[in-house]
């Protein structure tokens, strides 16, 4: 399981999503949602560009992180990610990742240190360019399309056009309640570790 020293480097802390108003409110977006709201519970602005992606930097409880918003669209996440790994020289298991997930239903979140991308092509870039899968992940649900399952044979395109829709009212209200408490597991993480994280949200 990973340490989590203080001082040792920088922590970095990457919502997945696509850049451009376009997308701001997409099911897909819901991990750029995730890191705009935690950087704003810190007062950091996500206002510079840096290797490929909108960036803030700070403390937080103690920590230096860098929380980072990609701008080379979803399925390209990893090469930002792994553009600023190198460029701050952050390790490894100093990195987490916060991103929808199809299979957990809406507002679910579950964390992970280690596996597959499960079919998430942002993910999968990112375990492309690290070369590796063993990082934290911050799933967050968004369910499937009304009478689908994962045993549903679903055509890509209608998945994507349900990932890239909008967040109904209804989401909209199960979310207001969801990120702040993906801020609240990237706290756990920092000061106590992801098995305390995932003792706590994955039940």
């Amino acid at each position: 399981m990973f340490f989590w020293k203080k001082k040792l480097s920088y922590r970095l802390i990457v919502g997945l999503g696509n850049p451009g108003e376009r997308y701001a409110r997409n099911r897909h977006n819901i991990g750029f949602m995730c890191i705009e709201n935690y950087a704003e519970k810190y007062g950091i602005r996500i206002n510079k560009k840096q290797a490929t992606s909108r960036i803030g930097t700070g403390e937080i409880l103690g920590y230096d992180v860098i929380i980072a918003m990609p701008e080379t669209f979803m399925n390209r996440s990893g090469l930002a990610v792994n553009r600023l790994r190198q460029k701050h020289q952050v390790r490894r298991e100093n990195i987490i990742v916060i991103h929808d997930d199809l299979d957990l239903p809406p507002g679910r979140i579950r964390i992970r240190p280690v596996g597959s991308s499960a079919g998430h092509k942002g993910i999968t870039s990112v375990i492309d360019h690290l070369g590796r899968n063993d990082f934290a992940r911050i799933r967050v649900g968004i369910g499937r399309p009304a009478g689908t399952d994962e045993s549903t044979g679903v055509a890509d395109a209608d998945i994507v056009a349900y990932v890239l829709g909008d967040l109904t009212p209804e989401d909209e209200e199960t979310f207001r309640e969801v990120i702040p408490r993906v801020g609240e597991a990237i706290d756990l993480i920092l000061t106590e570790g992801l098995q305390a994280a995932m003792n706590k949200y994955n039940q």
